[in-house]
């Protein structure tokens, strides 16, 4: 099974991930921001992986409980992943939400990079910080030890953008971390480490 538990404390959160990563989208989350666990949610659902989240913040700062879910998160799929031996991946998903349509790429190289181009106009969605978005994937792509392009393609509805945002990573990172059946004894990469 590829699972992993992780749990980080810092003088600011304390957070515990479960994540498996041959789920069936089922999930538990709790961050104490209300319009971040609905787009944590739309990621386990998409990708397909069962994700309990749980957060204590110290120091009731938005940007720490959302950096370090990111962190946490990003470690436990990496760890889980092991030696990668199998899998896919590359994935890339075009996802529409209403007026918003977005492109993600992923591919789980080990090499670091994080890209997030995108026009929101509004500096909060519900209790969310926006200015916050491409933090949490940037943080996402330092522990996961992937790339990650995600462009927005149209849209002007902050909601819809940043929902569709989410939903087309979870799809993209679905596709990479799949099982490549005729070559599942094989790393994907003519190093032969990722």
């Amino acid at each position: 099974m590829r699972q992993c538990a992780k749990v980080r404390k810092t003088a600011e959160t304390e957070i515990k991930v479960e994540l498996n990563i041959d789920g069936k989208g089922q999930h538990k989350i709790n961050t104490g921001i209300k319009f971040f666990d609905h787009m944590l949610e739309q990621l386990a659902h998409h990708a397909s992986f069962d994700l309990v989240i749980d957060v204590i913040s110290h120091d009731k700062d938005n940007h720490h409980v959302v950096e370090d879910v990111a962190i946490t998160l990003g470690s436990a799929l990496s760890e889980a992943l092991g030696d990668k031996k199998g899998i896919t991946r590359y994935g890339e998903k075009i996802l529409p939400m209403d007026e918003a349509l977005v492109l993600s790429v992923v591919d789980l190289s080990g090499r670091i990079f994080s890209k997030v181009d995108a026009v929101i106009r509004d500096e909060k969605t519900s209790d969310f910080e926006t200015v916050i978005l491409p933090h949490f994937f940037s943080s996402f792509a330092q522990s996961a030890l992937m790339t990650i392009h995600i462009k927005m393609l149209d849209g002007y509805d902050t909601h819809h953008i940043i929902e569709a945002i989410f939903k087309s990573f979870a799809r993209a990172l679905k596709i990479a971390v799949s099982i490549d059946e005729k070559n599942k004894d094989i790393i994907p990469s003519t190093k032969g480490i990722l």
